[in-house]
Order: structure tokens, then C-alpha cells, then sequence
């Protein structure tokens, strides 16, 4: 995903330390049940379409506009599936972050699924059944989407 310029704006004084940041994954679904992913540029790795949420946007309105962005699907918001911190990121850089991800089921409402920009090498719609190999986390922001649970999150840790 590039970087925000409010994140290079920061990384600027911050240097490489590590940035605590707002995620948000849209686990997109269509009428038939299929699943929106996309195939990141920098790792090559199918995913969930996700973003940074600009200062001020709230993560339903960061959701709406990145599926866009990436796909040029138009999706709605359904509801919070899972919120849940990641883990440490080290990039080639140097630049160190980690993540607190809201992970929002989306249906879709129009577009075709196409590359929208530099971020993704594919993009497409996947059965349930035949989803490429994804990482665990991947794999359950979309179980929780397709589940009618209460919203994930960790429990607390006792001291």
C-alpha cells in the first residue's frame, strides 16, 4: 500500500521508529457469495483489500473508498466483523509498524473488478471453495465475515 503523505509527513521526524496505525479490510461479497480479493505488488500475496484510513475518515467511509481505489467495485458497509491488533511490520526500509485493523463486511453494489492502481498485481472474485493460498489472518477476517458471531476481538490479557 503507498504511504499516506500525512504517514511520510511523520516519518519525517519519527524516522524509522515505530508508528502505531489505523487498518481497515473489507472482506467484499457479492450476491453469488464470492469473495473480492487482491494480489499485493509488494509481496505477491492474495488478500482482503485494505487501507489506511485518511485523518478524519471514518473506517466505513476508508473501506468504501479503497475497495473502490484498488478494484473499482462500489461496496456498503454491512457491519464490524473483527477488530484486532497485528502484528510488528519491519519493511525493507526500515520503517517499523503495527497495525490496529477493523475488519468490516462489505457487499457489493456495482463495478467490475478490475486493477485499480499500482498497489495490487490482480484482482478478482473467488468461491468459497476455491480461494488461492492466503495467510491465516486472511483466512479469518473472511470466516468471521461469513459468520452472524459478535464481533471478534482478543480477549484481555490478565496481569
Amino acid at each position: 500500500m503507498p504511504t499516506p503523505d500525512f504517514i511520510r509527513t511523520l516519518r519525517a521526524s519519527a524516522g524509522h521508529q515505530l508508528l502505531w496505525l489505523p487498518g481497515v479490510s473489507a472482506v467484499v461479497l457479492d450476491d453469488s457469495g464470492r469473495v473480492l480479493l487482491g494480489q499485493r505488488a509488494d509481496n505477491h500475496r492474495w488478500c482482503v483489500i485494505s487501507g489506511i484510513p485518511d485523518p478524519g475518515e471514518q473506517p466505513a467511509e476508508c473501506a468504501v473508498r479503497e475497495v473502490f481505489e484498488e478494484t473499482g467495485v462500489r461496496c456498503v458497509v454491512e457491519r464490524i466483523v473483527a477488530i484486532r491488533s497485528g502484528k510488528e511490520v519491519t519493511y525493507p526500509n526500515g520503517d517499523r509498524c503495527q497495525f490496529m485493523d477493523i475488519t468490516l463486511r462489505c457487499r457489493a453494489v456495482g463495478g467490475e473488478a478490475v486493477v485499480g492502481d499500482d498497489e495490487s498485481l490482480a484482482v478478482g472474485w473467488f468461491e468459497l471453495d476455491a480461494l488461492p493460498q492466503m495467510t491465516a489472518s486472511q483466512q479469518f477476517r473472511i470466516k468471521q465475515a461469513l459468520s452472524d458471531e459478535p464481533t471478534w476481538f482478543a480477549p484481555m490479557t490478565s496481569e
